[in-house]
Order: structure tokens, then C-alpha cells, then sequence
């Protein structure tokens, strides 16, 4: 047994370590391409407004297909899919290198969000694999951990190589972490159980779930940035229609590609609303603060990037211990604490005193990295092991869903509120609704210690 044990260790944490390089590199070119988006506007002479769906091409693709990709990974396996979406990613990016026109590039952008969404749908249904029931919380904070750490390293990793190169090096990158992963993961990645029964994949749910949520995204962004109204009017129609066929096909499915049946679950749901509404707060907060920092601190881009930083540490070291915790306390009551934390830490800055220090703005974005760490993790373990083992890729795609739905709409709130409010205000505006958010989360949250943790059973 004692054999046994020491033979099993060193293979699951090197199965892991593809799951964590694949999501790395995924995560990277989220972040990676804001700092590069002026030199690819001067290089391929496209305005800046052009030049930016080299970021919301990989972003959009990612919402509208994440679902389908876990209903695949259910199917025939999170391995294969996972597999094919490092492949397909590298191919992308190298793609993405050799691109001659801005045109070739975007395209090449909308593949690598393809293989990013068979990544990101099925990470955490494999962790779940790999780890044991007990431990699964270390897992998913490492996870979180690794997410937090590309998060934060995309902006500098971007300058850096942009410092010394061109800006195809910011492809090139990913492809060494690639092939990493696809030789790790073929060799070491287990396979799903073998199902009681088998499905057919609905490919006209697949379609009605990429139009439903592209539509969502595309009219959240026309509204904040104050689109023609008959087109967003035609596309709110388009969205209605759609997406009650879409949902209705969905309840009327065994096994849907939106998984409805697993919002039954009431340790499920309220995990996803505390999701959705807890990054919805991170965004009011990270996207509003370097304006402020700028506009009313007078801090450049290196000062802001660094008075930024605490926020990221802090959670790479919170959620590796919530990851331990989540095995002995209710992940209700850490995701309350975390969240309360996390509010705490948003109200500090909030009453940031004028003319602060910069050590009086680090322990605040500190305290706010904390919360958001203690929270995220045992959140995440909770949306995974609540469900059956079974859907274990439709549970990885509606959590990598609500991130995403949690960020658009923090994102398109602050783009409404610094058109509603003055120059001076719109930081606090931003604050305070962040503040009401992750309230809510906390309340939600808590709520979920009326029922039993799917994180400690065996």
C-alpha cells in the first residue's frame, strides 16, 4: 500500500501540471494582448476601436462556446477535448505569429478562443479526476492560485517582451507551454468513468447556445457604450426569442447543453449566483481603480501596475489555504467570511484619504486580493463536487460561465456609471456598487450552510 501510495503521488501531480500549464497559457493571452493593443494599431494601421477585437474576438468566442465544449468533454471524454484544445490553441498561436494582415490575425484569434474554451470547459472536471474527494480543495487552489498568477503576470510579461521584441514573441510563447502540456496530459491524463449511458451531442442547442450568449455579451456592450438604439433594439429582440427557444430546448433535454438540470441542485445554484455576483464586484473594482489612480493620484502605468499588484499576491496566497480549509469548514461559511472580507477591504478604498501614501493603498487592494482568495476556492470546489460525477464537464463549464457573465457585466457597469458620473466620481460610484455586490455574494454565500458540503464526501 505504503508502494503504492508513493508511485500515485508523482503521477497525479504531473497530470496536473498540464491542466495548470494549459490554463496558464489561456489565461495569459486573455490579459496579454490590453498592453499590445497600441503597437498592433500603429503596425497594421487600424484604429485603436479596430484594434481591439484582437481582444474581444478571443473573449466572445470563449462565452458563446465554453457550454458546448462541456457537454463534448461529457460525452467522449475531458481528455480528448482537452487534448484538442491545446492543439488547436498552438496551432493558433503560431498562426497568430505569422499573421501578415490584421484580418488573418483576428481569425487566427477567434481558434485560439476555440481551443482556449475546450481548455477552460474542462480543467476543473479533470482536477476532479485527478484529485481525490478529500483533497480536492488543494487542487482547486492551486488552480486558482496559478489563475491569479497569469492574471496579475500578463500585463508585464507583455511589456517585457515587447521591451526586447516584436509583438509575434507574444504568441510564440505559448507554443513551448503547448506542447508541455499535450505531452504531459497525453501520457498522464486519466480518462472519464465509463458512463452508464450514452448521449448524442445537440448540435442545435450548441448553435442556439452560441447565438443566446453572444448576443447577451454583444448587447451588454452595446448598451454601455451607447450603441444605435434600433440595433440594439433588434438584437435584445433577436436575444429574447433565441434565447427562450434555447432554454426551453434545454428543459425539455435529459442531458442539456445548458445544464438547467444541475440549477436544480440548491448548493449548485446558490453557487453560482455567488459566483456571477462576486466577480461582477472584482470587475467594478479593477477597472475603475487605474482611472483613479491616474486621473485623481496622478500615478503612471508602472506605479499603477504595481499599487495593482498586492490585490493578485494576496489571493495566490489565500486561495491555496482555503483550498486546505474547505476539508474541515463549510465552504458556505468561508465563502461568507471571504466575501465579507473582500467588502471590507472595497470600503477601505472607498474612504482612501486624499493624497494617500502608497502603503495606505496597499493594504487596502491586499485585503480585497484576500477575501476574493478565501472565497473563490471553496466556491469553485462546490460548483464541481455538487455535481454528479457524470456532469462533471457541464458543472467546469457553467463555473468558467459565470466568470466570464460576472466580468462582462462588472465591465459594462463601469462603462455605464463613467457615463452617468463625473471625472471625480466615478471611482466611487464604482466602489460603492462593487461593495453592494459583494454583499450580496456574502449573503448567498452564507446562505449555503443550510446545506450539506458536497466538499467532504468520500
Amino acid at each position: 500500500m505504503k508502494e503504492e501510495r508513493i508511485a500515485f503521488i508523482p503521477k497525479q501531480y504531473f497530470a496536473v501540471v498540464a491542466v495548470l500549464l494549459a490554463i496558464m497559457m489561456s489565461v495569459l493571452d486573455g490579459t496579454i494582448m490590453n498592453v499590445a493593443l497600441p503597437t498592433l494599431s500603429r503596425d497594421f494601421h487600424v484604429t485603436p476601436s479596430t484594434a481591439i477585437w484582437v481582444v474581444n474576438a478571443y473573449q466572445l468566442v470563449i462565452t458563446m462556446t465554453l457550454l458546448s465544449f462541456a457537454s463534448l468533454g461529457d460525452i467522449h471524454g475531458y481528455r480528448r477535448i482537452f487534448l484538442t484544445g491545446v492543439s488547436v490553441f498552438v496551432t493558433a498561436s503560431v498562426a497568430c505569429a505569422l499573421s501578415p494582415t490584421f484580418q488573418m490575425l483576428v481569425v487566427a484569434r477567434v481558434f485560439q478562443g476555440l481551443g482556449a474554451a475546450c481548455v477552460m470547459s474542462v480543467n476543473t472536471a479533470l482536477i476532479r479526476l485527478i484529485y481525490p474527494p478529500r483533497v480536492l480543495g488543494r487542487g482547486m487552489g492551486v488552480n486558482a492560485m496559478v489563475v491569479a498568477v497569469s492574471a496579475a503576470a500578463g500585463p508585464s510579461v507583455a511589456g517585457s517582451i515587447l521591451a526586447l521584441g516584436s509583438w509575434h514573441w507574444l504568441f510564440v510563447i505559448n507554443v513551448p507551454l503547448g506542447l508541455a502540456a499535450i505531452a504531459i496530459g497525453y501520457r498522464l491524463l486519466p480518462h472519464n468513468p465509463v458512463a452508464a449511458v450514452r448521449h448524442r451531442f445537440d448540435v442545435v442547442s450548441a448553435v442556439a447556445n452560441a447565438l443566446t450568449f453572444g448576443l447577451l455579451i454583444y448587447s451588454l456592450e452595446g448598451f454601455a457604450h451607447s450603441e444605435n438604439r434600433r440595433f440594439l433594439l433588434l438584437q435584445l429582440v433577436l436575444l429574447v426569442i433565441i434565447g427562450t427557444f434555447f432554454i426551453r430546448r434545454q428543459l425539455k433535454s435529459s442531458i442539456p447543453v445548458f445544464p438547467v438540470d444541475l440549477l436544480k441542485i440548491p448548493i449548485f445554484s446558490l453557487s453560482m449566483g455567488s459566483s456571477i455576483t462576486s466577480f461582477t464586484a472584482q470587475m467594478l473594482a479593477m477597472v475603475s481603480l487605474p482611472f483613479f489612480m491616474q486621473d485623481v493620484l496622478g500615478y503612471g502605468a508602472v506605479g499603477i501596475g504595481l499599487l495593482l499588484t498586492p490585490w493578485p499576491c494576496a489571493t495566490i496566497l489565500a486561495a491555496p489555504l482555503a483550498g486546505r480549509l474547505v476539508e474541515k469548514v463549510h465552504p458556505g461559511l468561508l465563502g461568507g467570511i471571504g466575501m465579507t472580507v473582500f467588502a471590507i477591504g472595497l470600503c477601505s478604498l472607498y474612504f482612501l484619504p486624499p493624497h494617500p501614501a502608497e502603503w495606505n493603498i496597499i493594504w487596502r487592494m491586499a485585503l480585497c486580493g484576500m477575501g476574493f482568495g478565501l472565497f473563490q476556492t471553496p466556491n469553485n470546489v462546490t460548483i464541481v463536487s455538487s455535481a454528479p460525477a457524470r456532469r462533471s464537464g457541464g458543472a467546469s463549464g457553467m463555473l468558467g460561465t459565470a466568470r466570464l457573465l460576472g466580468q462582462t457585466l462588472g465591465t459594462t457597469l463601469v462603462a455605464l456609471l463613467f457615463r452617468l458620473f463625473s471625472e471625480g466620481q466615478r471611482a466611487g460610484s464604482c466602489l460603492l456598487l462593487a461593495i453592494f455586490f459583494a454583499l450580496c455574494a456574502g449573503i448567498v454565500s452564507s446562505i449555503r450552510i443550510t446545506q450539506p458540503s458536497p466538499a467532504k464526501k468520500r
